[in-house]
């Protein structure tokens, strides 16, 4: 390697991409599982320390590779104890993770892209815009950030036992670095989570839905916020490449790929937009006898929004109504809005770099009927 070349980057090589790296170098397999479980399990990044490699591959790994983290710029304690770190990425940009805490569980909220080209209407992130998609690296590297910052389990555990691709970018638009995300975390040589215990969150590209049940079948929630089509195109504008049909036809077949495995479909609720109890019977018709939940998300406002939070009231008649019409409804708790850490408020620091390919209208600007409540 010359002296200029640059290192290769071990951080978010998948098990199959470490293997072929170790082949490359013409070492054994078995190498590929000493390096996940060092750096995944006993948090090390120092190759001096690996201490059952050879010196010789040692000396190697110093000299060509790397295991490089994302940098935390800064790091913000809740009330309620969630944590939220921004992450540098490059020119001056950043990216936002948040970690929830809750009885028996530690849930990670991790970011795929540096802003999002989706612009859905009520998402701070949408109105930042987009630049690029995030590296495996990045990626994977605000989970194991987390697992060294936080304090550990009761029963010795890392802290991180659930991670959520739900926070900044849309994770399946960056298809190509997610889904080595998603292999580490539950490889058993790495953190080891169950597939339950890792959800990716998209607001529906269709075709690569229909891919990842293929090459990584984790669970899926579907950012769904409108009944009907006409609504859907106004306030998550992808709906007008997939309609819901679509959308739908794909979750049934994923959720299909594995015994017992539902889709959660997250649902927005905004005042006097799509919170009526006429909407809640047409979101009913749509998931009924269908292997579906729907988690309800008490809007959390950010600057230049014209949306509201429907009232506490309005969210529990809506949540009731699935219910009593039989499907499984739930109310997502809001955590983390003193630091602006809550759905739908992870805003980062991003440099639009490129219109919007579903249209380029601001939030502001846009013709959505709000009832008067």
């Amino acid at each position: 390697m010359s002296a200029t070349a640059a290192k290769t980057n071990l951080l978010g090589m998948s098990q199959d991409m470490l293997e072929q790296f170790f082949a490359d170098w013409q070492e054994k397999p078995f190498r590929t599982r000493q390096i996940m479980q060092w750096i995944y399990q006993r948090g090390v990044v120092d190759i001096d320390e690996m201490t059952d490699l050879s010196k010789k591959l040692r000396a190697r790994l110093a000299a060509e590779t790397e295991i490089r983290l994302p940098e935390a710029l800064s790091r913000f304690d809740s009330a309620d104890g969630t944590v939220k770190w921004l992450f540098a990425t490059d020119c001056g940009q950043a990216i936002e993770t948040v970690f929830i805490p809750e009885p028996g569980r530690g849930t990670l909220c991790i970011s795929s892209q540096v802003g999002c080209a989706l612009d859905c209407a009520f998402c701070a992130t949408g109105a930042q815009g987009f630049n690029r998609n995030l590296t495996s690296a990045e990626i994977i590297g605000q989970v194991f950030v987390a697992n060294q910052e936080l304090p550990r389990r009761d029963n010795g555990d890392p802290a991180v036992t659930n991670v959520v691709l739900m926070g900044m970018g849309e994770p399946l638009a960056n298809y190509r670095n997610v889904v080595p995300v998603l292999k580490l975390l539950i490889s058993d040589w790495s953190f080891g989570l169950s597939r339950r215990r890792v959800t990716v969150s998209t607001s529906g590209i269709v075709p690569h839905m229909n891919k990842l049940a293929d090459d990584c079948n984790v669970s899926l929630a579907v950012s769904l916020h409108a009944p009907n089509d006409a609504l859907r195109d106004q306030i998550v504008p992808i709906n007008k490449l997939h309609p819901i049909a679509s959308l739908l036809d794909a979750c049934w077949a994923y959720a299909a790929k594995h015994a017992n495995r539902f889709i959660t479909f997250e649902y927005v609720m905004l005042r006097g937009v799509n919170d009526s109890l006429a909407h809640a019977d047409e979101l009913y018709e749509l998931l009924n006898n269908k292997p579906a939940k729907v988690n309800l998300i008490p809007f959390n406002p950010f600057p230049g929004t014209v949306f509201k939070r429907s009232s506490a009231a309005t969210i529990r008649h809506f949540q009731d109504r699935l219910r009593q019409r039989g499907l499984v409804a739930t109310t997502r708790r809001t955590r983390g809005d003193d630091i602006d850490a809550a759905c739908g408020q992870l805003a980062g620091d991003v440099a639009n770099r490129v219109r919007n390919r579903l249209g380029d209208k601001k939030i502001g600007d846009r013709n959505i009927k709000v009832a008067s409540a």
